[in-house]
């Protein structure tokens, strides 16, 4: 039988914290055909699209909007964590279960009236998307999908950004947390 995407995942018991189940794509990233798996099947339901841009969650989000970018011809923006870009930034900020965090992207990176794709490794709460989501608009820029790896339903990430009107793409989905 043929492998598919979910069967190059492994999960790690108890990472970072006790009672967590972590699903780690490094292992789909490891394999050539896992990984080219991957690429191909999170920009399928876009290609054909107009897309300017591919927008990246830090960190494995990079990995995965780089090589979806290549494929599509199109430029890559990366999404990062408060302080890590260079040049001037707009910045928004989002709830973990413990605090705040901050995402930040460059001001320039993407112009008004460009159709960006948001691209990440997984979907859990939907914080991290929504924040991105929010700066690419901030830019006048237009979220034409979002293509995730993992899908964790159980945490309602899908539900969030199926609400603010996204296009929600996951090639996979595991149940719990």
């Amino acid at each position: 039988m043929a492998k598919t995407v979910k069967d190059y995942i492994r999960t790690i018991v108890d990472f970072p914290h006790e009672g967590i189940l972590f699903r780690d794509v490094t292992t789909l990233f490891a394999d050539p055909r896992g990984f080219r798996m991957c690429v191909d099947q999170l920009l399928a339901p876009y290609a054909g699209q107009p897309i300017d841009k591919v927008a990246g969650l830090e960190a494995r989000g990079f990995i995965l909007g780089g090589a979806v970018a290549h494929q599509l011809s199109t430029g890559f923006i990366p999404i990062r964590k408060k302080g890590k870009l260079p040049g001037a930034t707009i910045a928004e900020s989002y709830k973990l279960e413990y605090g705040e965090a901050t995402v930040e992207v460059h001001d320039d990176a993407i112009q008004p009236g460009e159709k960006v794709l948001l691209v990440d490794d997984l979907l859990a709460t939907g914080g991290t998307a929504e924040a991105g989501i929010k700066l690419i608009e901030r830019l006048g820029a237009e979220v034409i999908g979002c293509a995730f790896v993992v899908d964790l339903p159980d945490l309602g990430g899908r539900a969030k950004l199926e609400g603010l009107g996204m296009d929600v793409h996951a090639l996979c989905a595991f149940e719990g947390l």
